[in-house]
């Protein structure tokens, strides 16, 4: 029996542990603990004694095994998340032949590493991602050289909270805006009057009203602790550098439910890996970061002094926040919090409402509706869809001339090998019914919906039509889709997440070469709990079948 050879390391405030290439065996032990973090102290799970995760290095091409041993009192899983990989290795329970991993057990993860970059894992079962279960991947490429950085350090984004997942859950199924503590007044009323009129105040409010949503309900979940490697704000991670150097830093959005907008005060980031995969380089000043989603960037300070990784959610509810500095201890300033901005009708796509079928609205119930139909095209009528996704465009807040990441800017640093046209188009709606709180996909939750079948090899057009008034982080298993981002077909960037912003629609190539059950599903995590999930199957047809 093969042993391993076990060296262990720190590297930017994460433990990990390096084996000889030849071993590769690892193995993680998942349990519970009473962790602080910043102050408040939960029932939080924990890996080999860590809480987040130990960093997993492994190399392009290395044969993997990796012993996961659950002392929980509960089944658990890990998932490997953007990773290519057999299906039953994936980590899904109930997905090819996986149960989960029980009490007490321990299952073998067995695969070959077939790539390189930046990813993480985390557990699959339930609410464990939200309590703990979750860490960073760093892969080394096969071929030496790649982009050239005299430091690199992971800097993984997470919300932390004291309450239970399942708690959580509940407190949404009583009640959606259970944890939206910023909804509008009567003094908001009289305000919006003094600005826009009472005609225009009172359509506004009968709009929302009709829709069952609300213009301030950004994040269903707030209330959380956002930590840099698992360090709150005040405990201050901090990467360390000499002025002059280049610095890769990995950003991981970890979060359970929530969106980043992540910048460098007065340091230009470029953005050279997306889900990772290399892109041709961009220079940006801020990023937004959809949950699940991994972005690669180069900076390189050159002033002894330190700077602020400002890392805001969305709901200006509060922040993430690390240091580079030159020496330890050192700080700099850390940024106001934005203002909180609200969704309007523009940002849904929608101008005025007088136009819409209210039928196809999120906060309806749409249970009703009719979405069996996969293949058809989306009408003429439906939401936009934009080649060039801006955060700008739904409630951002950012400031004039601030280059902001969009997927329009991604092209994918070295050439698609499959370049085909598609020869079906997959519509996908993403339904919610916000007084319920059920999420869905065509308006089926996933233990009523039919999978979706994929033969072998095809190239299929996947078209996301979001009808809610909030952003969906999509992501499919086992295989990386494209962007239709309007880049040539050979540089359309790979992506294992996508994210669709309100009232929009997006498509996404995907090649059907990995054969097996994938989960595809909102990487919002109490999205996917409320039903906001399918399954997709690739299926190799046999000689018989395929004639």
């Amino acid at each position: 029996m093969m042993r391993a050879l076990f060296k262990v390391l720190v590297l930017g405030g994460f433990t990990f542990i390096s084996l000889a290439a030849e071993a590769g065996e690892y193995s993680l032990v998942i349990d519970r603990s009473n962790v602080d973090v910043g102050g408040r102290s939960g029932d939080t799970i924990t890996l080999n004694g860590q809480f987040p995760g130990p960093l997993l290095r492994f190399k392009e091409g290395e044969d993997v095994t990796i012993h996961v041993t659950n002392k929980m009192k509960e089944e658990s899983s890990v998932h490997w998340h953007g990773f290519l990989i057999p299906g039953e290795m994936d980590g899904v329970p109930g997905m090819n032949g996986f149960h989960g991993i029980a009490p007490g057990e321990t299952f073998t993860y067995r695969f070959k590493v077939r790539q390189s970059g930046t990813y993480w894992y985390h557990s699959h079962s339930g609410g464990q991602e939200q309590e703990g279960l979750a860490g960073p991947i760093v892969i080394e490429p096969a071929k030496a050289g790649g982009i050239p950085a005299s430091r690199d350090y992971v800097v993984m984004l997470s919300d932390f909270t004291d309450e239970r997942a399942s708690a959580i859950l509940r407190n949404l199924k009583a009640d959606s805006g259970y944890y939206n503590r910023a909804k509008r007044t009567v003094g908001d009323f009289f305000r919006d009057v003094g600005k826009d009129g009472v005609a225009a105040t009172l359509r506004d409010r009968l709009d929302w009203g009709e829709m069952r949503m609300d213009p301030t309900d950004l994040a269903d979940v707030t209330g959380y602790t956002f930590l840099v490697n698992g360090k709150s704000a005040n405990a201050n991670w901090t990467g360390l550098f000499k002025p002059g150097e280049r610095i890769r830093l990995r950003f991981i959005n970890a979060s359970a439910m929530t969106y980043f907008d992540l910048r460098i005060p007065d340091l230009k980031m470029i953005v050279v890996a997306a889900d990772g995969r290399n892109v041709m380089p961009v220079p940006v000043d801020e990023i937004r970061l959809a949950i699940g989603e991994t972005y690669d960037v180069i900076v390189t300070p050159k002033e002894d002094r330190a700077y602020t990784i400002f890392a805001q959610s969305l709901d200006r509810s509060g922040y993430a926040r690390g240091t580079l500095a030159p020496r330890e201890g050192m700080e700099a300033p850390v940024p106001p919090l934005r203002p909180r901005t609200q969704l309007n009708m523009a940002d849904m796509g929608m101008g005025s409402m007088e136009s819409m079928d209210h039928g196809s609205i999120a906060g309806m119930d749409m249970s009703h509706m009719d979405h069996s139909s996969m293949s058809a095209k989306p009408d003429a009528s439906a939401l936009p869809e934009k080649e060039d996704l801006h955060p700008k465009g739904w409630g951002a807040g950012f400031p004039p001339g601030e280059k902001v990441l969009s997927y329009g800017d991604l092209k994918s640093l070295t050439p698609q090998k499959d370049t085909r046209e598609p020869s079906r188009e997959i519509v996908v709606h993403l339904n919610g019914n916000m007084e319920r709180y059920i999420w869905t996909l065509n308006g089926k939750k996933f233990e009523e919906a039919k999978p979706i079948e994929l033969k072998y090899g095809e190239r299929v057009k996947l078209t996301f039509v979001n009808d809610t008034m909030m952003a969906h982080p999509m992501h499919l298993h086992g295989m990386f889709v494209q962007l239709v981002n309007g880049q040539p077909a050979a540089r359309l960037p790979d992506k294992h997440i996508v994210s669709v912003p309100p009232g929009q629609s997006y498509s996404v190539l995907v090649t059907a070469d990995e054969p097996g059950e994938w989960a595809f599903h909102c990487h919002l995590l109490y999205h996917m709990a409320s039903g906001m999930m399918n399954k997709v199957v690739v299926a190799r047809m046999s000689a018989e079948a395929a004639r």
